[in-house]
C-alpha cells in the first residue's frame, strides 16, 4: 500500500509513555509508544506503518468511539476470499488495506465506492521510519 508519511505535531509523554501526534495531509493520527526513537522530534517527517489487520472498518456508525484514530475513506476495491476478505480503502490518493472476515464484510454488505471509517488504534500505528529531510 501508499506510505504513509507525517509530520509530527506533538509529544505527550509521561515516565516512559508517549503520545504522538501527527499530520497526514491534513488529517490527525494518533500513536502511542512506550520506546520513542530519539531522532522522534517534532517538525520530523517519519513514515507511518499500520498492519492491515488493524485497520477496522464502520459503515453507518453512530455515537462516541474510542479510537483515537478514525478516516472517512473509500473502497477502492474488495477481494473476497473464503475467509478473509482484502478491503482496499481510499483518503487523501493515498491507499490503506483492510483485512476483515468475509462474514463481516457480507454482514456490512461492503461495496467498491462505500464511503466508510477506518478505526485504528493509537497503540497499533508505529513509526518505520524517520525521514532525514
Amino acid at each position: 500500500m501508499s506510505p504513509i508519511v507525517a509530520t509530527v505535531t506533538t509529544i505527550d509523554n509521561l515516565e516512559q509513555l508517549n503520545i504522538v501526534e501527527f499530520d497526514f495531509q491534513g488529517l490527525k493520527l494518533k500513536m502511542m509508544s512506550l520506546d520513542l526513537n530519539a531522532n522522534v522530534q517534532v517538525g520530523k517527517r517519519v513514515v507511518l506503518s499500520i498492519k492491515p489487520t488493524n485497520i477496522a472498518l464502520a459503515k453507518n456508525i453512530t455515537g462516541d468511539l474510542s479510537f483515537s484514530n478514525q478516516i472517512v475513506a473509500t473502497i477502492d476495491s474488495l477481494i473476497m476470499g473464503e475467509l478473509l476478505s482484502s478491503v482496499v480503502l481510499k483518503t487523501k490518493e493515498i491507499l490503506f488495506e483492510s483485512i476483515i472476515t468475509v462474514s463481516s464484510a457480507k454482514r456490512m454488505n461492503l461495496q467498491q465506492n462505500d464511503e466508510v471509517i477506518m478505526l485504528i488504534k493509537a497503540s497499533d500505528v508505529s513509526i518505520s521510519e524517520v525521514l532525514h529531510d
